[in-house]
């Protein structure tokens, strides 16, 4: 997996000087640089045999000629350790699915640009398609019997037009017809305008063939799960009004002998995630009472395969539910808990215990805590393991201990000077609350309070940060930055009541935890209070801008994909409904204000530091033109400012290797502008 040709990078990079004192040139060999992230390679999506034998994953590296994650499918023996490659070949290869009987395995496969369903049997070697699909199909699920497949695929329809074009004269070059949209929303970041059409479920014989749609009209539905070999469940919100309520769903039952379809719930709230018990008996599921507040925990729900008898089994948890699957007659979940996520069981009868912790791993850019597992029939668990010194290792949890089956990259890291993560818990300013944050120190540190610092916030705003390897985090401390990171409130895995914090009031006193944590760093005499610099992304680029408009005591700031102004945002941001139904809570034309007081736009005539603005520019979730807002105010203020557009990227900035790249290294090219301490003193800048 590991490329060996070198190529220029796909875009111009400002390249930073070291942020500390120039490192001796023996050293450079040993230091992180930006085309590093083209050495490391990471887990994602292990997947256990239903013996418990063998864990098939995706190897995920990045490739310097196309500059894109690529994945291959690898295989482990769990008792051996025996690691090999499994499936290769041109275009990414994931999302690898066991058979019932373990006899073959399903896979994603994308060779010449062409979604592919493919099938591989272990006993010859030999793969196949099952179909050939013009769109890409998500989702695939065996049938209990192993006979068939179920996924999910757009479905194209005619679009809507309200008048026929003249025919273009032969040879004419007139331009593309007209597009009309009529929904709501008409774009999404990641996928661009909306063609006509809807996701909808299919069923195609495990030996090949034609697909059957399940599901059809103009909603979309998704998440097919197998009830027994003759009923499928399914998600999606048939509601007239679903546009006005974006995360209403419900769990449909479709008979695959008459395609007739049932609703399994009903409730006003979101119900997703169908697992069907290995005995057919029950359906989990993920879920909440929708109460219309910006942030609600998920909880796990069972009922019976009727539909009745729903009972709730994380009652009093007070952690959001990730991932489920059935672990024989219980079941297991993901859990998030104070900046780990843990694998809890629970018993039908409502009892839980928390089985092992350390899943994560694969956010590989920035430390969020991220990760996935399976379950094998005799109970053993594969899983991505989680570390802070290195991206996601493949896992596995059996005898009621964890060990870690891969090292794959140990011919890179371990001859790399790398940053020590330090945790910390810093009482808020606001109101004592613990806040819990990271601290990553440079190689070689010494607390003699020179360092220069980075401040990093995390998005959402409903996420978490932990102590997981990123490579933004290891860059910023390779040019001899502090790097802190830090989960205020908001964040997740602190309990609902912690989330909730910020309901009506982001940002708000978010500004006091993360001063808190900053006042806290500067008193261990890790870092020069003149040398220090705030960025975030998405949730965190808000925070940056309100920030700013807050205090000068950051030298410079660089904010990325922020939300500037929420009325735009809820206008024209791809989730304006969620804005307006769940976060703000009224219309941007009836309460003005609501938005107003809590834009980053209201405090501009206080920013005096000199602030970077990034953004993607197929960016649908915070579109450009929000951090073009506050460019353009700054210019008009004279405050110092630079705007920087990313070519063809969406909010995920980070998803080419190239672009993480570019971010990383121009944002410390401004904090180098900046520091008082490079050559040319702060006041040569003036």
């Amino acid at each position: 997996m590991k490329r060996l040709v070198v190529a220029p990078l796909a875009m111009a990079m400002v390249l930073p000087s070291l942020a500390g004192a120039e490192a001796p040139a023996t050293d450079a060999p040993r230091k992180f640089t930006a085309e590093r992230v083209f050495d490391l390679e990471y887990a994602r999506d292990p997947q256990i045999s239903p013996d418990g034998r063998t864990i098939v994953y995706a190897r995920t590296s990045m490739d310097r000629m196309t500059d894109r994650m690529v994945g291959e499918i690898w295989s482990l023996d769990v008792r051996s350790g025996a690691h090999r490659p499994l499936i290769t070949g041109k275009g990414s290869i994931s999302s690898p699915r066991w058979s019932p009987s373990g006899d073959r395995l399903l896979y994603l496969g994308s060779e010449g640009g062409k979604p592919q369903l493919r099938v591989l049997y272990r006993d010859s070697g030999r793969s196949f398609s099952l179909a050939f699909l013009t769109e890409g199909p998500g989702a695939p699920v065996w049938s209990p019997d192993g006979k068939s497949i179920a996924f999910s695929m757009f479905t194209p329809s005619k679009p809507a037009t309200y008048a026929k074009p003249p025919s273009a004269p032969e040879g004419a070059k007139w331009n593309e017809p007209v597009r009309i949209f009529d929904d709501l929303p008409f774009r999404f970041d990641g996928a661009g305008y909306f063609k006509e059409g809807a996701t909808h479920v299919y069923v195609v014989s495990a030996e090949g063939g034609t697909p059957r749609q399940i599901t059809d009209g103009d909603v979309d539905y998704d998440s097919p799960a197998w009830l027994g070999n003759d009923t499928l469940l399914v998600v999606g919100n048939p509601a007239e009004d679903r546009d006005l309520d974006p995360i209403e769903n419900e769990i449909h039952a479709v008979a695959l002998s008459d395609l007739s379809m049932r609703a399994l719930t009903s409730r006003d709230g979101p119900d997703y995630d169908p697992q069907v018990s290995p005995d057919g008996r029950h359906i989990a599921f993920r879920g909440y009472d929708d109460k219309r507040l910006s942030y609600q925990a998920t909880e796990l729900y069972v009922m019976d395969a009727d539909g009745s008898n729903v009972r709730l089994l994380s009652d009093g948890l007070d952690r959001s539910i990730g991932d489920i699957a059935w672990r024989g007659k219980q079941l297991v979940a993901e859990v998030e808990v104070d900046g780990d996520i843990q694998l809890v069981e629970f018993a039908l009868d409502g009892t839980r215990k928390t089985l092992f912790g350390g899943i994560g791993g694969t956010s590989f850019g920035r430390p969020y805590m991220q990760g996935s597992y399976s379950v094998a029939g005799d109970g053993t668990v594969a899983f991505t393991a989680n570390s802070a010194d290195r991206p996601a290792e493949v896992g596995v949890w059996q005898g009621g201990r964890s060990r870690v089956l891969t090292a794959l990259n140990d011919d890179v890291l371990p001859h790399l000077d790398m940053a020590n993560i330090e945790e910390l818990q810093v009482p808020s300013s606001h109101d004592g609350k613990q806040i819990e944050a990271w601290v990553a120190l440079p190689h070689g540190f010494k607390a003699d309070a020179s360092y220069p610092m980075v401040l990093e916030i995390h998005g959402g705003p409903f996420t978490m940060y932990g102590p997981s390897f990123a490579a933004e985090i290891q860059r910023y401390a390779a040019e001899g930055y502090v790097v802190v990171y830090v989960n205020p409130r908001g964040s997740t895995g602190y309990g609902e009541a912690f989330s909730q914090l910020i309901d009506r009031n982001y940002p708000g006193n978010d500004y006091d935890d993360l001063m808190s944590v900053v006042d806290t760093v500067i008193g261990k005499q890790y870092v020069d209070p003149k040398r220090l610099f705030v960025t975030g992304g998405s949730g965190g680029g808000i925070l940056t801008a309100w920030i700013v408009g807050k205090t000068d005591r950051f030298a410079a700031a660089a904010s990325v994909k922020p939300v500037i102004n929420w009325q735009t945002m809820a206008l024209a941001g791809d989730i304006g409904a969620y804005v307006v139904r769940h976060w703000i809570r009224a219309n941007p034309w009836e309460d003005r204000d609501a938005y107003w007081r809590v834009s980053p736009l209201s405090l501009v005539a206080n920013v005096k530091t000199p602030t970077m603005l990034m953004v993607g520019e197929e960016d649908w979730r915070t579109p450009t033109w929000e951090a073009e807002q506050f460019y353009t105010a700054l210019k008009l203020r004279q405050v110092d400012t630079v705007l920087v557009r990313v070519p063809g990227s969406p909010h995920y900035i980070a998803s080419r290797p190239s672009r993480l790249i570019a971010k990383t290294d121009n944002i410390m090219g401004w904090f180098a502008k900046y520091d008082p301490k490079r050559t040319g003193d702060a006041a040569d800048r003036d």
